[in-house]
């Protein structure tokens, strides 16, 4: 008996798991900005934006996908501009922050965010659209 073939990885869909959208409390706010500030060039600098999360299981994990805009300086002591973020939070892991994606000005990076947001069910809105 021959086996089926499979179509490759890269013309599969995968379907999202579902999402249920929780408000952000302050301690998941601030699990949040603390993982996402430890990843920029200058933490104190990091200005927030709106945010949204939601909740879901996933292969029997419990995981917390938050979406949303941080601000911070540049090299040169500017602040560059509202970049999106993705991030999970794991409870079950001590609230530990995963950084699933980050703008860095690059339209390639915010189309990357934007679309694991989707994703997820939380589609951001985009502060600064760049064309």
């Amino acid at each position: 008996m021959a086996a089926t073939p499979q179509p490759d990885a890269g013309s599969r869909r995968v379907n999202p798991v579902p999402v249920s959208s929780i408000p952000i409390s302050l301690a998941l706010e601030e699990i949040v900005t603390t993982g996402i500030r430890q990843r920029l060039q200058d933490p104190a600098s990091a200005k927030f934006g709106a945010m949204q999360a939601g909740e879901r299981t996933l292969n029997g994990r419990q995981e917390i996908v938050v979406c949303g805009h941080v601000s911070g300086k540049n090299p040169s002591g500017g602040y560059g501009g509202d970049e999106p973020f993705a991030a999970k939070v794991y409870p079950d892991a001590g609230s530990s922050v995963e950084l699933i994606a980050l703008g860095d000005g690059s339209p390639n990076a915010r189309l990357v965010v934007g679309n694991e947001c989707r994703a997820a069910g939380l589609p951001i809105v985009d502060p600064n659209p760049r064309t």
